[in-house]
């Protein structure tokens, strides 16, 4: 089942691009957080939605909240794609695909193609906004809008 707005996050654990262990139980109730899943690394519109967020990562920590891209792509994906972008933010690799389960994320493109989706979660873990589209850049705009208010 699919969260919705008013839900509370689950609590997840996966490996960064460093190799590190994340845990979401650090961030939930501490500061707001913008989940975006992606369906890959290095493809033209993932690119563009992580570069997006990289250039106006310094709008999000203003409002006190942290970045988060998930794919299914291994950590060393991650940081090649990291590193080639000059990427600020945190990217976890759920080459399992259980985060994306857990938070109801959908396939695109017929089922072909894992989803793009973000989710705003104030610092409660309470999502206050789902968004759910192919075009990569309106993420970040919509996300930051509900933020500020």
């Amino acid at each position: 089942m699919a969260l919705q707005v008013g839900d509370i996050i689950p609590h997840f654990v996966a490996k960064d691009s460093n190799g590190n262990d994340f845990d979401s139980n650090d961030y939930v109730g501490k500061q707001s957080l913008v989940i975006y899943f992606y369906p890959k690394d290095d493809t033209p519109g993932c690119t563009t939605q992580a570069c997006t967020f990289r250039d106006q990562y310094e709008d999000f920590k203003e409002v006190g909240a942290e970045v988060i891209g998930i794919s299914s792509d291994s950590v060393q994906s991650h940081l090649k794609f990291q590193s080639k972008f000059n990427l600020p933010f945190i990217l976890l690799s759920d080459n399992d695909k259980k985060i994306r389960k857990a938070f109801g994320v959908s396939k695109d493109y017929f089922g072909l193609i894992d989803g793009r989706t973000t989710y705003v979660v104030g610092a409660n873990g309470v999502v206050q906004l789902i968004f759910d589209s192919t075009s990569a850049k309106d993420h970040i705009k919509n996300a930051l809008e509900i933020l500020k208010k």
